[in-house]
Parts: structure tokens; C-alpha cells; sequence
């Protein structure tokens, strides 16, 4: 026995080398994506724009050169959101797959995108609202709410939020308020018509003041899912087994639920109901860092926005010189991989 031993642990220790190259490893290509995604954002567009202009704009900015003003008032913007609502779509599904243990979880499965665009529906109907800055305030409250009455929901029973009452919980309520809006939908059809771009999950189009309006809401968000990570790994053994360990189950979900619902929230309201980045990124994420929560969600904050831009750059090659919106290239992507998802679980936890 006391042979074996020594060569046991000379395996744990070299499988623990091997599997933080592997994370480096992965944290390094995904700076790399991220860096060249960002600049391939600022430079392709129905006017493409060198890489030099790029630079040039970004530090010597001319207002009287047109070059220069589709860089620093349109494409940075919406640079900066696609890392914002990268980051933020992504992590929100990262916190909430593994406070549910259910792969299946995501901002929109569960939700949080019927319920800001019903209140942009109802901001629209009401109040005739036709400014995506205007709808920002309306989408990020509806998102809060939707999110508060899923979790209400399923944690309803004796069992608590099980995944398939907080799956089942979210669609029933995004079918209940999709009927409602389109209830209200014809009150005004003029205002409507302008909602219809939000709706479709856009990072074009928007000013630097939505990117001022949703950053402090999503550092916030940010910053709470790195502190909750650890207890996210305590919460992925069991309730049981986690209180053993000392871990807050309660606390845990509370502050796992107020990071999801800012993020989402933000995000959602900021550029649309985008979908199934917070369903594809984590695991495309946890092929590389395994289930340590210390690990995805930083990594996710990555590749979140790596999705989320290459989506939006692709969108702007499919139809070029015209313009496929970022939350029907997701679609596409992220459709597949639910599907897939599902089938490998064989709806046993459903």
C-alpha cells in the first residue's frame, strides 16, 4: 500500500497541471478571439474602414472626417455592447445552470426576455414610446419582475426550484405575456413598427448613453458571480452534501438569482432579447475548465463576448452590404445545441 502511494499522488498532481494548461491554455485563445473580434467589429460594416482609420479615429478623432464618426459614435458603441451583453448574457446563464443544476437553463428558456419585452410592449401601447433609449428602463424593470415570479414559481413545492418547474415555470409565463402583447400590439402600429428592430435582439443602433446606462449594472453583476462562484460549487454536489460542507444554500441562490436577474436584465434591455449565448458559453466553457464555477464564470465573461460580436460581424457578411441582426445568427447557432442538449438528457430531468 505504502508503495502505491507515492505514485497515486504524483497522478492527482500531475492531472491538476494538466488541467490548469489546459484553462491557460483556453484563457489565452479566448483573449486572442476576443481581441480580434473586437477589431474585426470596428472595421467591417457596409462601409468598411482600414485598420489604420480605425487607430486614427480612436486616438486623433476628426469630427469633419466621415470615417472617423462611423467609428467613434456608431461602431464603438456597439463594440462595447457586445462585450457589455456578452459578458452579461453569458455569465446570467453560467449562475443559473449551476444554481439549478440544469443545462438546459438560460436567461431566455426561463423567461427574462418575455418579460422585458412585454414591458416595452406595454411602454409602446401606452405610453407610445418609440426610442430604444426609452425602452431601456421599461425592458430592465419587466426583466426583474419576470425573473422574481419564475423563481417564485419554482421554488413553490416541496422540492424546491427544480429544474424542470423553473423550465416549465418560464415558458409558461412567456407564453401567458407573448398573448398579452400581442394583444396590445395593435393599439398603436406606428409605435410598433419601431419596437420591431428591439424585439428581433440588435447591438447596432444604439448610443453611448445605453452603454453608459446598463455598465454599472453589469460590473455589478459581474462582480457578485465571482463572489457566489465558490458557493455554486458547493450547491453542484447537493443541498445536502453543500450543508455539510458549511455552504448557505439560501444565501447562495439569493445572490445567484440578483446577479442573473441584473445581468439579464441589463443586457436584455440594453440590446434586446438575444438569445442562447447564456445557454451555448458555459458549455462550450466547461469542455475546457470542467465544473469549477472559480473557472467558468471568468472564462465565460470571455467567450460570452466572443459569441455575441461574431455573431453580430457575421450577421453584417451573410447580407452585405444589408445587415442580419445579432439575435437571429444566435438563433441559429444556439438552436442546434438545444436541441442536442435535450436529446442527451432524454428529458429526465423535465
Amino acid at each position: 500500500m505504502n508503495a502505491i502511494a507515492p505514485v497515486s499522488a504524483r497522478d492527482r498532481e500531475s492531472g491538476r497541471v494538466a488541467g490548469t494548461c489546459l484553462r491557460l491554455t483556453a484563457l489565452v485563445i479566448g483573449l486572442a478571439l476576443l481581441a480580434a473580434v473586437v477589431l474585426a467589429s470596428l472595421i467591417v460594416g457596409a462601409r468598411p474602414i482600414a485598420v489604420a482609420t480605425v487607430l486614427d479615429a480612436l486616438l486623433a478623432y476628426d469630427g469633419l472626417l466621415a470615417e472617423h464618426i462611423i467609428i467613434v459614435d456608431h461602431r464603438v458603441p456597439r463594440t462595447l455592447l457586445g462585450v457589455l451583453c456578452g459578458a452579461g448574457f453569458g455569465v446570467s446563464g453560467a449562475l443559473i445552470q449551476a444554481a439549478t443544476r440544469n443545462p438546459l437553463a438560460d436567461p431566455g428558456i426561463l423567461g427574462v426576455n418575455a418579460g422585458a419585452a412585454f414591458s416595452v410592449t406595454l411602454a409602446v401601447g401606452l405610453f407610445g414610446l418609440h426610442s430604444i433609449d426609452a425602452y431601456l428602463c421599461f425592458a430592465f424593470v419587466g426583466a426583474i419582475l419576470v425573473t422574481l415570479a419564475v423563481y417564485a414559481l419554482g421554488v413553490a413545492g416541496r422540492d424546491g426550484p427544480t429544474p424542470g418547474r423553473l423550465v416549465l415555470s418560464g415558458v409558461a409565463l412567456s407564453a401567458v405575456l407573448g398573448g398579452i402583447g400581442s394583444g396590445v400590439a395593435p393599439l398603436k402600429p406606428e409605435a410598433f413598427d419601431s419596437m420591431r428592430f428591439w424585439s428581433i435582439g440588435s447591438i447596432g443602433g444604439r448610443s453611448m448613453a445605453v452603454v453608459g446606462a446598463i455598465a454599472p449594472f453589469i460590473g455589478a453583476g459581474l462582480s457578485l458571480a465571482l463572489i457566489v462562484a465558490r458557493s455554486l460549487n458547493a450547491v453542484a454536489l447537493g443541498d445536502d452534501l453543500a450543508r455539510s460542507l458549511g455552504a448557505t444554500i439560501l444565501r447562495a441562490r439569493i445572490l445567484t438569482l440578483l446577479a442573473v436577474t441584473v445581468l439579464a436584465g441589463a443586457a436584455t434591455a440594453a440590446v434586446g432579447p438575444i438569445g442562447f449565448v447564456g445557454l451555448v458559453v458555459p458549455h462550450v466553457v466547461r469542455w475546457f475548465t470542467g465544473p469549477d464555477q472559480r473557472w467558468i464564470i471568468p472564462m465565460t465573461m470571455i467567450y460570452g463576448p466572443v459569441l455575441l460580436l461574431a455573431a453580430d460581424v457575421g450577421g453584417r457578411l451573410i447580407l452585405f452590404p444589408a445587415e442580419l441582426e445579432a439575435g437571429i445568427v444566435t438563433a441559429f447557432l444556439g438552436a442546434p445545441v438545444l436541441i442536442l442538449l435535450a436529446r442527451r438528457r432524454q428529458a429526465s430531468g423535465l
